[in-house]
Order: C-alpha cells, then structure tokens, then sequence
C-alpha cells in the first residue's frame, strides 16, 4: 500500500510539474481527502496553493481539514475572501471551531469576518465548553425530528437538511429540544408504511454524555457501545450536539500519544516530530531529565551509606546493575498494565485491593523463579565454571533473596502509584518508568545491602 501510494504521489508530482492541471484533476477528485492533504505536506509551499485551487469545492473543504495548521495557515493568508467564504461555507462547526482555536488572531478575524451569523454563534459555543470536554469537541450539526412526525415526513426532513449535516445515520428525537429518543435512518427505511409515526419506532433508552464529560470518556463510551456518533446534552437534558465517531479516534490517537510521551519522561508536545523545534525538545525533557538526575541522587547516597560494608566485599557491587535493572523492569510492567486498564476504565480506585493481591500473587511466582535463577547463575556459572572466588554460595544467597524481595516490592509499588495517582487528580502516566525506576532503585539497594549486611555479617 506504501508502495502504490509513493508511487501516485510522484505522478501527481511529475504531472504537477508539467503543469498537466487537468489530467491532475481528473486524479485528485478520484482521491481520498486525506491522501490529497498526505501528498501536499511534502510539497514546496509555492506549489500548494496550486494543487489546492484544482480541487473542487467540497473536496477542497475535506482536504483543508486534514491539512496540518501551518499549511492552513498559509492558505488562507494567499485567499482571497471570496476563496476563504467557499471553504468555511463548506466546514462542518466543529472543524470550524478547531481551526479558529489554532489560528493566530489576524487569521481567525478573516474566518469569522466570512463565517455566517449562525456558524459564529455555534463556534464562539463550542470555544466556551472547557478543554478537553465533550462540548468542546461536539458539533452542533445533527438531524433533529419530532415525535409527532411520520416516517415519511422526517424522510423529507433528512433529505431536505441533511446536506449540511455531519452525519444522518443517526437522528434524534427531541420534544422542545429535549432529548427523548433516537432512531436510526434504517428503522425509518424499513417502517412498514410511511404513516407510522416517530414516537412508536424509536428507541427511548437514550445512552448520552453531558457538555462537561472528559473526551477520553466520550471516546471510550463510542467504542464500547459501538456508536457512530454520541449525543450531548446540557444539564437540562436538552440536544446541544453530537460526538462523532472520527472526533473520538483523534481524541484517542492524542490520548495515546501524550500518555507515551509522559510515560518516556517527557511534556507532551503538541506538534508532529518533524514540526518540533530542538529548543522545543529541549524545553519538554530538560526539566523531567533534571528531576530524574536530582531523585537519582538518592541511590548514591545509599551506596554511599554503605559504602564500608562494599569495601570489605568488593563482588557486591558487581551485582548492583542486575538488581536495579530487573527491579526497575518488573516495576514498569506493573505500571504500564494497571495504566493501560486505568486508560480504558477497567479499573477505579476502588479496585486497590484486587489489584494488589493479584500483582503479589505474579510478583512472587516471578521473584521466586528469577530468585532460582539467579542463585544457579551467580553460584553455578561465576563461581564454578568461571572459577572466581569471591563469589561463593552466601554471596549468590544474599543476591538471589535481595532479587526476589526487590521484584515483590518493585511490582507492588508499581501497581499502586497509578492508582493512587489516578485518585488524586494527576494523569497515572506521570507514574510510569522513570519514577518508579527511580523508586524502584533506591528500595532494591536498600533491600540488597540489609541482606547481605545481615547474612554476611557486615
């Protein structure tokens, strides 16, 4: 599929070119609004609004839409009004709404100066809703029909306003703009007489979100309950827009992204890799990196401590990378699978327990085999076949106990901080690798040099 697509992006290049504009039109309008945005991110900027102005108008909105904001940005400072009318015309609220948010303010007067009175009422709506919640993220274009209606008439009703909405497979019954029931255009196409009337076909356990509900919640109810869009109502139970089922995959694709970054030990950025600057880089993991650097600090403290038990068996510090690299990994296991069950609401607070009595039960079963392990290696292969003296059985014994309490203790804090994390308000990502490593490493020292201060007597 690569492939292919290389290959068609360089034939519309080539044809581009050789300026063969209307055998280059005859492609573009064949073409996915996506691919089309896909190809003219990699042009040259002054060919851009070329390839742009050969697509037809409804093609040229859906392809504005998926373009990134700098592209955007440059083709509305290059349209003339009467250009920057067709496409806005052409927007649906909610990607009018997301165009006005990420414009500068110069670009967002000539969008709304060119906006009907309508969109710019429904987009300073949806700017009011707080960030990251339902309403922000709605449209408020949907197909509204009335109980009292027949099959027929709201047959006529889709038809007659359809055109301008996002989607018509769902449409929803409201009385006074209260939410009362929705139906599909399925059941209206196969009612079994035009004269049957709304109120008997449609579905009256209503599944919705209000304005104030998270994006990612939003997301995870149209994933569940396979939806292709979610209605959004005020407190009142009154229809103020719909959720989308495309809203909903770029708000987990965010969701994701961010969640990676900050588990890495970074600040989300907000643009792709290739538009992020080194100084923007530098600003997102410096201070993570520097907050990481200073908490490390306290494992050298520890060594530090213990320090005189080290001199007198030098072997122990050969072992130090082992134990905090196998704690520090079991820990991240921990943390990544209660994150992830966090992230899709399979686990609550609540569940603190479970989920500590079922990481005990893994962690032991795991420090107990790797405790063997570790015994028949230190033991067996350093000190037998390898022929080094130092190591001898209570020195491979101190290691084998210190690497089965650490993975206990490592998977334990590893399933909590998320939990408790989650508990307090912060995201449970901020929990994952580099501060449970760092945790992690402090406590397996710990664990490591009580041991062998207690077995070898030091």
């Amino acid at each position: 599929m690569n492939e292919r697509f290389e290959i068609l992006e360089s034939t519309l290049v080539s044809l581009l070119k050789s300026k063969k504009y209307s055998t280059l039109r005859d492609i573009l309008v064949t073409m996915n609004p996506n691919d089309i945005a896909q190809i003219m991110g990699g042009l040259e900027e002054e060919r851009i609004p070329l390839l742009f102005r050969l697509l037809p108008k409804e093609l040229a909105a859906e392809t504005f839409v998926e373009m990134d904001t700098d592209a955007q940005e440059m083709l509305i400072q290059g349209f003339s009004d009467t250009e920057l009318k067709e496409i806005v015309d052409e927007l649906y609220v909610d990607d009018a709404a997301d165009l006005v948010e990420e414009m500068p303010a110069n670009v967002v007067k000539r969008i709304l100066k060119q906006a009907t009175p309508e969109m710019r009422n429904s987009i300073n709506q949806i700017l009011r809703y707080p960030e990251n919640s339902a309403g922000s993220i709605m449209t408020t274009e949907y197909v509204a029909l009335r109980p009292d209606m027949t099959v027929g008439e709201s047959l006529k009703q889709i038809r007659r306003k359809g055109v301008d909405k996002e989607t018509i497979y769902t449409c929803y019954v409201t009385d006074n703009r209260t939410l009362i029931g929705v139906v599909s255009v399925k059941d209206l196409l196969l009612a079994p007489t035009d004269d049957v009337v709304i109120s008997d076909i449609m579905l009256r356990n209503i599944i919705s979100v209000t304005t104030q509900t998270d994006q990612e919640e939003v997301a995870r109810m149209l994933s569940k309950y396979g939806f292709l869009a979610m209605p959004v109502v005020d407190s009142d139970n009154r229809m103020v827009g719909i959720v989308t089922f495309d809203d909903a995959m770029t708000v987990l694709q965010e969701e994701v992204t961010e969640d990676i970054e900050i588990m890495a030990g970074m600040t989300p950025s907000e643009d792709s890799y290739l538009k992020t600057t080194p100084w923007e880089m530098f600003k997102n993991r410096f201070p993570w990196l520097l907050l990481l650097m200073v908490s490390a600090t306290f494992t050298g403290m520890i060594i530090t401590s213990f320090e005189s038990a080290l001199a007198q068996v030098v072997v122990l510090t050969a072992f130090i990378p082992m134990l905090m690299g196998t704690g520090g990994n079991s820990g991240s296991q921990s943390s990544v699978t209660v994150i992830r069950a966090l992230s899709l609401g399979e686990l609550k607070f609540s569940d603190m327990g479970i989920v500590v009595w079922k990481e005990l039960r893994t962690s032991l079963l795991c420090g107990i085999v790797l405790g063997v392990a570790c015994f028949g290696k230190v033991y067996l292969v350093d000190n037998l076949l390898m022929g080094n003296p130092d190591v001898t059985m209570w020195i491979a014994l101190v290691v084998s106990l210190a690497l089965v309490v650490t993975v206990i203790l490592a998977k334990l804090v590893g399933c909590v901080l998320p939990l408790v994390a989650k508990k307090l308000g912060f995201d449970p990502a901020v929990m994952a690798s580099p501060f449970i490593t760092t945790i992690v490493d402090a406590l397996s020292l710990l664990i490591y040099f009580m041991f062998a201060t207690m077995i070898l007597h030091l």
